[in-house]
């Protein structure tokens, strides 16, 4: 059987190109033989049953292991304490039936009579009654009985979910006193610390503290560079591209930071589209660095179900739009603090991370399409800057080339034209905001462009532009004397270096009044700086 890059539900190693789990398998592993209770909560298509299916399979020496998922459970289970216990004893012993158990005398007795009881719909059977017999199974099971539940989450808005959870812990305290689950393992996008925010403001005394038991999982789930390279080896013994592997591994993570669905997306619009297209035709040609940049124009411009999920979360939660246009646009850096509203629902689903203490966006990907999205909205591309940048387009292309020094020229007439007499707070909050403005439907269809968020803490935003096989490094940032702008041209050629390049921009954005707008080239070290003062 032929194996393909996987981005829908779980990868199979038999089929799929997947990064090997077993060093993350071992890891949780030694928090289910200590016996703890944790949620694996992490964003929308992050691994999280890619995991756990790869789990059941890893523990089934040592555990009997009931994997179940609240997705598969419809509302008219949630009905009622008796629908719910019922359907989830259905559950559990169809799945136990799978493990190919070879039960004792006694144990054949027990799930004889919990089979009886599903059966017949017995109307008093309740939660408390369930977990007498969940009880009853561990107690007689010769192997310990491992507990996990994928979406957990997909029902969490339902009192008796919320009720059965309130159980689930009761038992699990008590278990040095009564048999129960070895481990218990939640899995969805909210933990159980964070169910409230899934309710309805009446409904959020349904979260009480009693409930946040749950160990901290502090397992990287992303993908390393290491472990891309151990797939695309795979991948490479299949197909002899002849591809940089270690290279393109880089590269893959650094557009994506190793988020598991990204990763997959980009190999696999690598394999199965890039290599079909111009100019390329061929997986030797597409497995490159601009086959790779032509995957992530792919990636940002196409509907997929992670991005449609990121945008329903911004309509969401109005703070998410706040924040994250604060950290994209003004430049600041933001001190990182989980237990700040806005930025616990960011980072919950996804869209931010802590590095180094301040606030940044996940990866690369998430970036740009944040930006593509804030930029591409009908009050934005109303505005006379967009218009005139549409004019411009086909000055600024020459051959396969783009006229970066004739961009920022343009675009200082006619910022000063349009905002000129904008306060400095104008200038501060919306320059860059405006620069990539104008800059986007140059590139738009044709090339790529990233902002590295590393240079933030030191009060700039470099934007990398990728145009036909060519890089361009501008610099934005606000001015602050001649010794910051120093420093800041020191800065630059050290950037070029890293991409060896010979030629970087620094655009400034200047609030003294007596200043001298325009553009004008300096060399340092044998590199070229062209810099604007707007």
């Amino acid at each position: 059987m032929t194996k393909i890059f996987n981005v829908t539900a779980d990868c199979k190693p038999a089929q799929h190109y997947m990064v090997n789990l077993n060093e993350r398998l071992m890891e949780i592993k030694k928090l289910i033989d200590a016996g703890q209770y944790f949620t694996i909560n992490r964003a929308r298509q992050y691994g999280k049953t890619t995991t756990l299916r790869a789990l059941n399979r890893y523990l089934q020496t040592d555990y009997v292991v009931v994997l179940m998922d609240f997705q598969t459970f419809g509302a008219e289970e949630f009905k009622n304490e008796n629908t719910f216990a019922l359907s989830f004893l259905r559950a559990f012993l169809r799945i136990l039936k799978r493990n190919d158990l070879s039960p004792a005398e006694e144990f054949e007795a027990i799930l004889s009579h919990l089979n009886a009881i599903v059966r017949e719909e017995r109307p008093n059977f309740r939660l408390q009654r369930l977990f007498e017999e969940l009880s009853d199974i561990c107690n007689i099971s010769d192997k310990p009985i491992v507990l996990m539940i994928d979406e957990v989450d997909s029902a969490a808005n339902n009192q008796v979910f919320l009720d059965f959870l309130a159980q689930l812990r009761a038992y699990y305290i008590d278990r040095d006193m009564q048999p129960t689950f070895q481990s218990v393992i939640l899995a969805g996008v909210y933990d159980i610390k964070n169910l409230r925010r899934k309710l309805r403001p009446e409904d959020e005394h349904k979260v009480n503290s009693p409930w946040n038991i749950a160990a901290d999982f502090n397992i990287d789930m992303s993908f390393s560079r290491e472990e891309i390279t151990g797939m695309l080896l795979e991948y490479e013994k299949d197909y002899h591209t002849g591809m940089k592997i270690r290279q393109m591994a880089e590269m893959i993570y650094d557009y994506t930071s190793g988020y598991p669905f990204l990763v997959s997306k980009l190999c696999k619009f690598i394999d199965e589209e890039v290599s079909r297209k111009d100019p390329f035709h061929s997986k030797e040609r597409a497995w490159t660095k601009d086959g790779l940049c032509e995957a992530v124009k792919m990636i940002l411009t196409e509907k997929n179900t992670l991005f449609e999920s990121l945008n329903e979360k911004l309509i969401s939660y109005p703070e998410l739009n706040h924040i994250l246009q604060s950290l994209l646009f003004t430049g600041k850096s933001i001190v990182y603090n989980y237990y700040e509203p806005s930025i616990n629902i960011a980072t919950m689903f996804g869209f931010v991370k802590n590095q180094n203490g301040t606030l940044a966006v996940s990866n690369r990907i998430f970036e740009t399409w944040l930006y593509n999205l804030y930029l591409s909205t009908a009050d934005i591309q109303n505005k006379d800057l967009y218009a005139l940048s549409l004019l411009d387009k086909n000055q600024f292309v020459t051959a396969v080339h783009l006229n970066m020094r004739l961009i920022l020229e343009k675009f200082v007439i006619h910022f000063h034209e349009l905002y000129g007499d904008k306060d400095d707070a104008f200038i501060e909050e919306e320059g860059r905001k405006y620069f990539l403005l104008y800059l986007l439907p140059i590139i738009n269809g044709t090339g790529n462009y990233y902002v590295e968020a590393q240079t933030r803490e030191q009060r700039r935003t470099d934007v990398i532009v990728d145009y036909c096989g060519e890089q361009y490094v501008i610099e934005m940032k606000i001015w602050h004397g001649r010794e910051y702008h120093n420093r800041g041209e020191k800065q630059l050629i050290q950037y070029l270096n890293d991409y060896h390049l010979n030629k970087g921009y620094m655009l400034s954005f200047n609030f003294n009044k007596k200043k001298q707008i325009g553009v004008h080239e300096i060399v340092i070290e044998g590199k070229t700086l062209v810099e604007v003062i707007v």
